[in-house]
C-alpha cells in the first residue's frame, strides 16, 4: 500500500464520519464536506491504482 492508498482511506474515513455527524445534527454544511472528503478519497485510490498498476507493467 502506497501514500496514495493511505491517503485515500484516511480521507474516506474522515468524510464518513462528518457525512454521519452532519446527517446526526441536521448539519448540512458537514455533511456535504463529508461527502466532498469521501469523494477525495476514491481519486486518491485511484491514483494509487494506477501508480501500482504502472509499476507492475514495467516489472
Amino acid at each position: 500500500m502506497d501514500k496514495e492508498h493511505v491517503k485515500g482511506a484516511a480521507d474516506k474515513a474522515k468524510g464518513a464520519i462528518k457525512d454521519i455527524a452532519g446527517k446526526a445534527t441536521g448539519d448540512k454544511e458537514l455533511q456535504s464536506e463529508g461527502k466532498m472528503d469521501k469523494a477525495k478519497g476514491d481519486v486518491h485510490k485511484a491514483a494509487g491504482d494506477v501508480k501500482d498498476a504502472v509499476k507492475h507493467a514495467t516489472k
